[in-house]
């Protein structure tokens, strides 16, 4: 089987506002191949950035496009995916957005393998490793924004509540801005609107930067109503800091791991910053193996492994498929409030199911389809030249 074609996709919503709201627009990618196999992945990153990268003109040898680097391979299994990534990135040397913008190409890989071998990713991933290939439920928390008030977050929890979610995640808004008040209120009507069964995670959106100390304060403040987590209270790179404030034993565990764009910013975060979840966004690692890697180093160092999926379905099932088969790492970051071309993305979305929890879908590949029809509205033209030469144009989905 040959690669034949590598496509990038620009979609976005109509209007763009500035939000920390990562659904208002996206990447996707799309692999043919000679057998008429197709694969779909999705970057959690600026698009027509991370588009270039597909498309920009050779420098040098350390700087060859996505598309160079894929076109004509030949694609029959998981080994392939690993020399074919080894390849990619090695051409992409010096090209700084490389393993954000290739993550959609390397989950479109594994789509198209695990339809070719008609198996879900996740077991190839288990037979991989050597390890159980037995799927567990996950528990959903509803990843949200914080309402601009304490007000407003209280409605939006208790919408949250009354849909059944037995977790939920504020992040970002308001958080970190208004002074200690401010954000102790925000958290107190998360907790209410939730009610005091629920799990709420709270997301500072790297608001403290590299101070430690309010980080750490504002941890003990929360912690009279019991979130699971505090979530990147710091910067991503501020290792030291997070090391710093872990040591201290905040009365509410910290995670973070997001903003890691390779192997090695997570494996920082965990052994030197301390954190106890780890979360990795597989659209932004370099796809679905390097966040399995990294599932492996937590499972080593004995803390939970987290999705970072704040975009669509397809998204969603990428992460799911890293770490279906450990029954620890119970937790689902699910998203709830996504703009509507997210949710329109897929054409059958993971629902939750009777028991309040999600389950991968035992079909080949990703296992979800996307929706051309649906998305079609959103997509925006897009034509990159250099002189009088067309160096990209957006194909039609």
């Amino acid at each position: 089987m040959k690669i034949t074609a590598v496509d990038p996709f620009y979609l976005r919503m109509p209007d763009i506002t500035p939000a920390a709201d990562g659904t208002q627009d996206t990447l996707l990618v799309r692999i043919q191949t000679d057998t008429g196999l197709e694969g779909w992945g999705e970057c959690d990153a600026s698009p027509l950035v991370s588009l270039a990268v597909y498309c920009c003109p050779m420098s040098h040898g350390n700087i060859i496009n996505i598309r160079s680097s894929l076109i004509g391979a030949t694609l029959e299994g998981p080994d392939d995916i690993v020399r074919l990534s080894e390849k990619t990135l090695r051409n992409g040397l010096d090209i700084q957005q490389i393993q954000h913008a290739y993550s959609g190409a390397e989950i479109a890989l594994w789509d198209v393998v695990g339809q070719q071998l008609n198996t879900p990713i996740y077991r190839l991933l288990a037979e991989m490793s050597g390890t159980s290939s037995t799927a567990h439920a996950k528990l959903p928390y509803a990843s949200v924004l914080f309402g601009d008030t304490p007000e407003a977050t209280y409605r939006i929890a208790a919408r949250l509540r009354e849909e059944g979610y037995r977790a939920a995640k504020f992040g970002w808004g308001p958080m970190g801005k208004f002074g200690k008040a401010n954000d102790i209120a925000l958290v107190r009507a998360a907790r209410e609107g939730m009610g005091a069964e629920a799990q709420i995670m709270i997301d500072a959106g790297v608001v403290w930067g590299s101070d430690h100390e309010t980080a750490y304060q504002r941890a003990e403040a929360f912690s009279q109503f019991s979130p699971t987590w505090l979530e990147e209270p710091l910067a991503p790179d501020a290792v030291d800091a997070y090391g710093a404030l872990t040591r201290r034993n905040p009365s509410v565990r910290i995670a973070a791991g997001e903003g890691s764009n390779t192997y090695r910013m997570a494996e920082d975060i965990i052994v030197h910053g301390g954190i106890e979840f780890v979360q990795i966004d597989a659209g932004r690692i370099g796809g679905i193996l390097p966040s399995f890697q990294v599932r492996q180093l937590a499972e080593e160092h004995g803390i939970q492994y987290v999705n970072h999926t704040f975009k669509s379905h397809l998204s969603l099932a990428a992460a799911l498929h890293v770490f279906a088969t450990n029954p620890d790492f119970n937790l689902l970051e699910y998203p709830a409030a996504g703009s509507e071309l997210s949710q329109r993305l897929v054409a059958e979305p993971f629902e939750v199911e009777s028991d309040g929890r999600v389950r991968i879908k035992e079909l080949p590949g990703l296992g979800v389809r996307v929706d051309t029809e649906a998305i079609r509205p959103y997509l925006a033209p897009v034509r990159i030249e250099v002189g009088t030469d067309a160096v990209f144009e957006q194909e039609s989905l």
